[in-house]
């Protein structure tokens, strides 16, 4: 249970941290600027994030696929 919890720390912390920091950013310029458009707030977010996506994606997938074949592996000792 707690590899479970480190892995989806791992896959899930990255992106959230960084729609946070885009989201700040965008909130600081929009307070400077008074332009309180949604879209302006919600393109950059979606941009980062396919970005992100792109980059880090991969190695998201990757530990989900080892740790699921680890889980797979060790279903033949709990079942004894």
């Amino acid at each position: 249970m707690g590899q479970a919890l480190w892995i989806i720390m791992l896959v899930a912390g990255p992106p959230l941290i960084l729609m946070l920091v885009v989201g700040l950013v965008i909130s600081i310029i929009q307070t400077a600027t008074s332009i309180n458009e949604q879209s302006v707030s919600f393109v950059p977010k979606l941009l980062a994030f396919v970005l992100f996506l792109a980059i880090y994606g991969a190695f998201a997938g990757n530990l989900f696929i080892d740790y699921t074949r680890e889980l797979w592996m060790h279903i033949p000792d709990d079942i004894r």
